[in-house]
């Protein structure tokens, strides 16, 4: 049987690969390891985006919870930031987002977070998966008065706005923003959260109506935001993927500014305000190399980890970072949240736009975005991570790093959820990458059998 979690928690089409059994099993097992030194009666915040699977899923968990002797606390729609946040404001012991992220409607997932607001490390997903692949033996099954009790508390959203406002206390009066919700999780709160800081709020994508999340709109579909800022003359567009942890922005001119773009315009800010700890940032290996000449340029520091803000997360716990993540738009301020949180990059993007007086346009250009290339190799699932093995590979992959160095680089690396081998290059000439990229994929994929 394959590990349940994934990079993210755990996925699947729902009620299909993720069902209403498995949601149970995963709040009693959950419940059980992360609740079990407990010395009171536990209880776990429960939380989900807008899709029509999120109920069903939650409720059900819910139960699981309510099982093993733990409270719930349902707090309905709401980012996945806001859950973390939460679950360390209200002191409960545990939360859980019900949200398959940027994926389209007939997927949905289900990740956790501590008592203090992070994400679960690998050793404590194993524990939980083990309960369940072992039958549930060893998870206690209460009776009467000890079975749990859920609690709704939909207004708590409102505490998560009032956080984030307060973060980030800029007046963005005189700026003309439009967000593109992607029908998720942030229809309500970051739309609610720029008109109390006294922005022109234009927003679009936010009539969630369970099925439409994610559809050619929000974070992976830019294309709608970037012709409507330019149309409605706004200052900036500001997109989130479905559950509203990571955030990508559009600039006057219609050009999109990615994360590692936006972790460039801020950290720059806060290195000049005294407030980037240790001049340094953390971000991945998939960060674009005009990140490093950027930082080279500015006295700033990176520390790159593999992909998935997870990990870039552990980083900055280990050494005392306060920013980082990825190009995506999963970008961490861990003075302010444990976790991903698209509205505080939005606000702080803002509030650097708001001191300076310039432009995004102008702002983004202090890194230089070299072109890449990415293609997928498709290879048996269990041969992915064993494709340097194969000397022809190996030299063809050397012989591309000798001919890219100083100029360039070359990354591949295996999928963490799907049977790919990823080929990323970057370089100057875009079309001269593409050709080598779509070269080296087809010499993996023809070569891992």
């Amino acid at each position: 049987m394959a590990r349940l979690f994934g990079t993210d928690g755990v996925r699947g089409v729902a009620n299909d690969e993720l069902t209403p059994l498995l949601a149970m099993q995963l709040g009693q097992a959950g419940a059980t390891v992360l609740t079990r030194e407990k010395d009171h009666k536990p209880t776990i915040m429960v939380g989900c985006d807008t899709r029509i699977s999120g109920d069903m899923l939650a409720h059900a968990l819910m139960a699981g919870v309510c099982s093993v002797g733990a409270n719930a606390v349902y707090v309905g729609v709401v980012p996945t930031p806001a859950v973390a946040y939460l679950t360390k404001r209200y002191r409960v012991d545990a939360g859980v987002v019900i949200s398959a992220s940027h994926n389209p409607v007939e997927f949905n997932g289900i990740k956790f977070f501590d008592g203090d607001g992070y994400k679960l490390p690998d050793a404590l997903e194993d524990e939980i998966e083990a309960y369940i692949k072992n039958g549930m033996q060893g998870v206690e099954f209460v009776t009467g008065s000890r079975i749990g009790r859920i609690q709704y508390r939909m207004e708590a959203r409102e505490d998560y706005i009032n956080h984030s406002v307060n973060a980030v206390p800029v007046d963005l009066k005189g700026l003309k923003v439009v967000v593109d919700c992607a029908e998720g999780a942030s229809h309500y709160t970051s739309v609610e959260a720029l008109r109390r800081l006294g922005a022109q709020v234009t927003p679009i994508h936010n009539n969630p109506d369970g099925v439409n999340i994610n559809a050619n709109c929000g974070s992976t579909h830019m294309e709608e935001l970037m012709a409507r800022v330019v149309y409605e003359k706004a200052d900036i567009g500001i997109a989130f993927d479905g559950d509203a942890d990571r955030c990508l922005a559009v600039d006057e001119n219609g050009h999109m500014v990615d994360g590692d773009q936006i972790m460039a315009i801020v950290g720059r800010h806060m290195k000049e305000q005294g407030t980037l700890k240790d001049n340094k940032i953390i971000v991945t290996v998939m960060s674009n190399l005009g990140f490093s000449l950027m930082a080279k340029a500015n006295g700033i520091s990176i520390e790159q980890t593999k992909v998935g803000d997870r990990y870039v997360l552990e980083r900055m716990k280990e050494i005392g970072s306060n920013l980082g993540g990825e190009q995506s738009g999963h970008i961490i301020f861990l003075d302010e949240n444990t976790t991903g949180d698209g509205l505080l990059s939005a606000l702080h993007l803002l509030e650097v736009m708001k001191e300076s007086g310039k432009k995004l346009s102008e702002l983004a250009s202090v890194m230089e975005v070299l072109p890449q290339a990415l293609v997928n190799a498709k290879v048996p699932n269990h041969k992915k991570e064993s494709y340097m093995d194969y000397p022809e590979i190996a030299e063809a992959i050397d012989a591309l790093e000798k001919k890219f160095a100083g100029e360039g680089r070359v990354l591949i690396r295996p999928s963490g959820t799907e049977p790919l081998v990823r080929v990323m290059i970057e370089g100057k000439d875009q079309a001269l990458i593409e050709d080598e990229a779509k070269r080296l994929a087809a010499l993996i994929t023809k070569t891992v059998l």
